[in-house]
């Protein structure tokens, strides 16, 4: 009985034991639980170099120390408070350090960089007046900020990238600080001289008397025409040697028998115009039993052409512009078989200029400016269609200058004379004489070409600041038109109309009248509407129509 009794309490002591044991378990493990489900994210951000590091100062007992990837950095203990945290190679990893208790008394995230430090102090020194900020994360180096010209940017990141290494990715998002976008003006001068001088000779001659028959002909054009007077071919011919106190058999001439009389023959010459825009000396008379007519056709031209062209074009920097202020003239070509299509050919006064925007302001530009006009001299007939040619005056090039500077791009001073002498061999050679016998030609030219270029760094402006041509120009009346026979009304200096904003409403702070917004203001998408039914909303309740003001914008009531 008693070792039953003694199992027994032996039994209920341990189920008592087991029952504080286990009540003390809980607690411990819902505090395991907690401290399982509190989870420590990094309080800090530490942005080091490759081979740098950074002391830090604890601020409290460290006893342990946890790095998450030691390839990316690593640590040092100095001292119990003290830890020296140094990159190792780029990327991201995370630092903790606790006391003895488990508490974290330091924790950060680590950033390593290809040496953040290094790129800004050689982007200082190679572009001093560039603002760049360098930025790295995941093997990444980010460039943000200005600099003065866009090769500038592309500049600074082969810089970095040359520094980094090709493991590195660049990414650069640099902005131009100088204004992208330049003004071109061209002028293009020339004078232009000419002078030409002719002087043809022109002969006729015919000889009717029997025998041997003499003829001298030299023309440039059929300038006239020998003819008889009366056709005595078909008359018989007596001897007349009485009529004129001749011996018999003398003289013989024809007889008409239905006058009766002898009939002398006589010639008539016939001159035919003369050469459009020349001087004809011309004179016909019988010389030693000749006909003879001759003419000179006398011509003196001179020219005096002055051109003064001065095209303007805007562009963007790194964009090509075209100008043309010209037209375009057909050509034909033979497609064979009968077919023929047209081809157009530009003409006038062109301009096409690509410009790139330097540092401090200089401004790089290819620039092609070019003044063509339609000529008669070197056409050609293709099919029946005459091509006419074209005389240009082309520069292509490519200049650097700054902004409002200007350069002369081209140049041309030519002077050259033609003397042509058409003659006769032998005749044309003899002293005085030797004039009927040949013609001369005489052509002089003096052309003086300069071609100027000046860009300007241009910024937009307001509409309503902007000068046109027509904004002075005022449509007469019927009075001033029919009668003064006026082409304008005579008023200079005018404006033309350009918009405004309606009157701010009292109160409302609004612009005033003739005041444009300072941004542009959307338009409700139905017009006018809300405004007309707010004003009539405001009319039905007793307003009357002078006390209400229009909203800003523009009315189309």
């Amino acid at each position: 009985m008693r070792s039953s009794k003694m199992i027994k309490g032996a039994l209920l002591g341990c189920a008592i034991a087991a029952t504080t044991a286990l009540t003390g378990l809980v607690p411990a493990l819902d505090g395991v639980a907690k401290a399982q489900s509190a989870v420590q994210r990094p309080t800090e951000t530490l942005v080091l170099s490759i081979g740098r590091g950074q002391l830090i100062q604890l601020p409290g007992t460290m006893t342990d120390l946890f790095v998450a990837d030691t390839s990316v950095a690593d640590v040092q203990v100095k001292s119990s408070k003290q830890l020296y945290v140094f990159g190792k190679a780029g990327g991201e990893t995370t630092l903790y350090a606790s006391n003895s208790a488990g508490q974290v008394v330091y924790s950060a995230t680590v950033r390593v960089g290809s040496n953040i430090d290094s790129i800004d102090q050689m982007l200082l020194l190679a572009m001093p007046d560039a603002k760049v900020r360098v930025s790295t994360l995941n093997g990444v180096v980010l460039l943000t900020g200005t600099v003065g010209a866009p090769e500038d940017s592309a500049e600074a990141a082969r810089l970095v990238q040359a520094f980094v290494g090709d493991n590195v990715k660049v990414i650069s998002r640099l902005a131009t600080a100088t204004p992208m976008q330049v003004n071109l003006q061209v002028r293009i001068a020339e004078v232009s001289r000419s002078l030409v001088k002719e002087i043809g000779a022109n002969l006729l001659t015919r000889d009717l008397t029997g025998g041997f028959q003499f003829g001298i002909g030299r023309a440039s054009r059929n300038f006239a025409t020998i003819q008889d007077t009366l056709n005595v071919s078909t008359l018989p011919r007596l001897d007349a040697s009485a009529q004129f106190g001749l011996p018999a058999g003398s003289l013989t001439l024809p007889f008409n028998p239905v006058t009766g009389q002898f009939v002398a023959g006589g010639t008539t010459t016939t001159f035919n115009n003369g050469i459009d825009g020349k001087t004809a000396i011309q004179a016909a008379g019988r010389l030693f039993g000749l006909d003879i007519a001759s003419a000179f056709d006398l011509a003196e031209q001179v020219g005096l052409v002055t051109t003064l062209s001065q095209p303007n074009l805007t562009a963007l920097s790194g964009e090509t512009a075209d100008f043309l202020a010209g037209g375009e003239f057909p050509i034909p070509i033979n497609q064979g078989l009968g077919a023929t299509s047209i081809e157009y050919k530009r003409f006038g006064v062109s301009l096409a200029y690509t410009p790139t925007v330097l540092a401090n302001g200089r401004i790089s530009m290819r620039v092609r400016p070019e003044v063509s006009e339609l000529s008669s001299a070197g056409s050609v007939t293709l099919g029946g269609f005459q091509v006419p040619a074209l005389t240009t005056r082309r520069a292509e090039t490519t200049v650097e200058l700054g902004s409002g500077e200007s350069f002369m791009i081209a140049g041309l001073l030519s002077n050259n004379s033609q003397d042509l002498v058409d003659k006769a061999p032998g005749l044309g050679d003899m002293p005085v004489l030797g004039n009927l016998f040949k013609s001369s030609n005489f052509r002089k030219g003096e052309t003086e070409l300069v071609i100027v270029v000046t860009p300007y760094l241009v910024n937009p402006v307001n509409a309503n600041d902007i000068k046109l041509p027509t904004d002075a120009f005022r449509t007469p009346d019927e009075l001033q038109r029919l009668i003064n026979n006026q082409q304008s009304d005579g008023i200079t200096g005018g404006d033309r109309p350009k918009p405004s904003v309606a009157p701010a409403e009292s109160g409302s702070g609004g612009p005033e009248f003739g005041a444009l917004p300072a941004e542009p203001r959307a338009m409700p998408s139905s017009g006018a509407k809300p405004q007309r039914d707010a004003r009539k909303a405001r009319a039905r309740q007793g307003d009357k129509p002078a006390d209400i003001a229009a909203a800003p914008g523009f009315s189309f009531d």
